[in-house]
């Protein structure tokens, strides 16, 4: 889905005003849930990448990131996602050289290149399916109100540029459940990007010391475009990704936005060769995107990586040791 303009932070209006007791019964039900659910404790230690809004934060980066830095400090790590935009309900072991994104979503997809990826609808079901593969810790990807699973270590992630939106429940904004209960319930949170609406003292207010990063692209090889680009992408903030390839100093001729986990179909192929040939530009897309593309298009497009640079490494380091010792 693609996020509404009201939704966003300082914009509301009538329509969030009529919403609003529809929000209400909304977060109501959340905390009724989560208060009255006796979660289920995995064998293994769980650590839940999460988020209080609708939409793309940056969580599968941030899931990424902390699992590769985990590995290296000697865990047995294993993903597990909902698997949404897939069919399957698992649990299922991501196989990339046999699943597709109809099959098990954009998501595990990609997280499955870097350590095994379950995709399970019930998640006890994919805890236990780690377990009994060797995972010693399990990096849940979303699902942080999902009151059926004990989380032995929580992290919000936040874009700095879009915060809480305008701080209503859906459908009237973008809030799964209040901020001060959500935050109150977290660990730790990570703040991406430059925080222009205020969430770094939402979150010191709350009791938490936000860590904070930025997205950055990968070294490209030699054949990268150098010419005029047309960039395109499917993800919950579409800006991030333009802003990204801007800052690389690439000639943006046109920006080409499309709905979260947006399904490319042969007419959507169509338009963008189209667009790219009358501009003499060379398309671009980000790695979640690449996921969703036919393999017959993906040569005529040029994925850009990302990662993670963070601010403080030692207060990121000090995480981790206590996601190892929760």
């Amino acid at each position: 889905m693609q996020a509404p303009g009201f939704w966003q932070h300082g914009k509301g209006g009538v329509l969030a005003q009529l919403l609003s007791p529809l929000g209400w019964v909304y977060g109501f039900a959340t905390k009724a849930k989560l208060a009255t659910t006796i979660p289920w404790k995995s064998p293994v230690p769980v650590l839940c990448i999460g988020n209080l809004t609708a939409g793309g934060a940056g969580k599968t980066p941030v899931a990424l990131d902390l699992g590769k830095r985990l590995i290296a400090k000697g865990k047995t790590v294993h993903f597990l996602s909902r698997g949404y935009g897939g069919c399957e309900k698992g649990p299922l072991l991501v196989d990339p050289d046999v699943h597709d994104h109809t099959s098990v979503g954009d998501e595990p997809l990609l997280l499955s290149i870097h350590a095994p990826a379950w995709v399970s609808r019930v998640r006890r079901s994919g805890c236990e399916a780690a377990a009994r593969a060797g995972a010693d810790l399990i990096i849940m990807d979303d699902g942080f109100q999902n009151p059926y699973i004990h989380k032995n270590f929580s992290v919000i992630v936040i874009d700095g540029g879009y915060g809480f939106g305008n701080a209503k429940m859906i459908p009237a904004g973008p809030l799964r459940e209040s901020i001060a209960s959500g935050l109150a319930r977290a660990d730790s949170c990570v703040v991406i990007g430059e925080d222009t609406t205020g969430t770094l003292d939402i979150a010191s207010s709350c009791g938490l010391s936000p860590l904070r990063a930025r997205f950055i692209a990968d070294a490209l090889s030699d054949d990268a475009p150098t010419g005029p680009v047309v960039a395109f992408t499917g993800i919950g903030r579409p800006e991030k990704f333009f802003e990204t390839v801007t800052q690389m100093g690439h000639n943006v001729v046109s920006t080409i936005p499309f709905p979260d986990h947006h399904p490319y179909n042969n007419a959507d192929i169509n338009t963008l060769r189209q667009i790219a040939t009358k501009a003499g530009a060379q398309l671009l897309t980000t790695e979640k995107d690449a996921q969703r593309l036919p393999a017959s298009f993906i040569d005529d497009v040029t994925v850009i990586p990302v990662s993670l640079e963070w601010t403080d490494e030692g207060a990121l380091d000090a995480l981790l040791n206590g996601i190892c010792n929760a």
